[in-house]
């Protein structure tokens, strides 16, 4: 049997793609964050304006000014939707890539143990040679 694992490099490279993926997850995650923290200072900045109507011009740039602001926050929202989705996929992403590395892993470690419990027969076959010689040697010397 082969001493070093067949697959190794296999397995090298997708713990590379686990690796890449992780580090995609974390990027939507902190991108999730940012557009949620994003809306929620817009709708905090909102509620804090404060208007006075004094006149027709007033009342009219207050409208555009609401308006401007529903906008923003559609917009938002769907930025926060893309980002959510975008951290779907890189979840689903990084769950496959850590599927394929476990079952290389799964079969890195039968081959240890197979490697294992091979240089333990051929220890055993050893100890059982030099018992026998041993024994062999009392033997002649009686």
């Amino acid at each position: 049997m082969a001493r070093t694992f067949p697959l190794a490099g296999l397995l090298r490279l997708r713990q590379i793609h686990q690796d890449q993926a992780k580090g995609q997850l974390a990027a939507a995650n902190a991108a999730v964050r940012a557009r949620a923290q994003d809306r929620g200072t817009a709708l905090t900045s909102l509620d804090r304006s404060g208007s006075r109507v004094d006149s027709a011009q007033a009342l009219a740039a207050v409208a555009a000014a609401r308006a401007s602001s529903r906008s923003m926050l559609r917009e938002l929202e769907a930025l926060e939707t893309r980002s959510r989705m975008d951290l779907e996929r890189a979840q689903a992403n990084f769950g496959a890539a850590r599927a394929r590395t476990i079952s290389l892993e799964k079969l890195e470690e039968k081959h240890v143990a197979a490697v294992q419990a091979e240089d333990l027969s051929a220890e055993q076959l050893v100890l059982d040679e030099i018992a026998a010689n041993a024994r062999h040697l009392r033997g002649n010397q009686r």
